[in-house]
């Protein structure tokens, strides 16, 4: 088997929406591991998706070919920009509907029916209702900053990973470049390890036992961190240790919807 080291530097600015609070739209100080699956080219995104949720597929895949890529965390304290929008047309006339802007076309007409809009032409007399959008119109962002710093580890048993050097991330498709070098290790068992590295819960072994974590809530899995656990683990070269085993929980992903 083999583990990479793998560090991402952020060459743009870098926007999940990890969590929202009304109008603010933040991102936490870390990169998940299903989304570094994609941004890698392990998976393949469908071009077209109509909302359908493909992680249990997708990741399926992965544990097969018996590859694991765990969370990335922030090296360092994380910087971060927090940037202003406002999605309104720029149009002489509109209204804010709900989930929806409205603006009319010359030669249209809009009319409000209860809680919906709709816009009318003038000539014909045809009418058509204004569909609603799931799209924030005003708001702040909080982004990851450039120059930021991400260690994640992925385990493989293949012999030879081709990894790209550069990698897109986030809703902006944000350009980082990856450094990854493979590096020794050796599987011991461990009575009450401190596993500095994210990890998927979801992922563990049956085999290990989780003493204490701390719990940062994210969508669509929790992660843990500062976990003290106790188990088969790999120590690496430099003393680091992480947990033996691990494989995407598609089960679990499964049952959860």
């Amino acid at each position: 088997m083999q583990i990479y080291r793998c560090e991402l530097t952020l060459l743009e600015r870098t926007f999940f929406s990890s969590r929202e609070v009304g109008n603010f739209y933040q991102t936490e100080p870390f990169i998940g591991n299903y989304a570094l699956c994609y941004a890698l080219g392990l998976v393949a995104a469908p071009y077209d998706n109509q909302g359908t949720i493909h992680y249990a597929e997708h990741l399926s895949t992965l544990n097969e070919r018996k590859i694991y890529l765990t969370p990335a965390s922030i090296l360092g304290q994380p910087r971060f920009s927090i940037e202003q929008f406002n999605a309104m047309p720029d149009s002489y006339w509109f209204a804010m509907g709900n989930n929806a802007l409205i603006t009319k076309p010359d030669g249209w007409d809009a009319e409000q029916r209860g809680s919906a809009w709709y816009l009318r032409e003038r000539a014909s007399g045809a009418s058509r209702k204004v569909r609603t959008m799931n799209r924030p119109q005003i708001g702040r962002i909080k982004l990851l900053g450039v120059g930021n710093r991400a260690l994640f580890y992925i385990c493989s048993e293949e012999e030879t990973l081709s990894l790209p050097s550069y990698i897109r991330l986030g809703k902006w498709m944000s350009k980082a470049r990856l450094i990854a070098e493979k590096v020794s290790f050796q599987r011991v068992q461990e009575e009450s390890a401190q596993i500095q590295q994210l990890i998927n819960p979801l992922d563990l072994p049956s085999g290990t036992t989780l003493q204490t974590f701390d719990l940062l809530s994210v969508h669509p899995v929790p992660l843990l961190r500062n976990s003290v656990l106790s188990g088969s683990c790999y120590r690496l070269a430099n003393g680091t240790l992480l947990p033996a085993g691990m494989r995407f929980g598609v089960e679990g992903l499964t049952q959860n919807g």
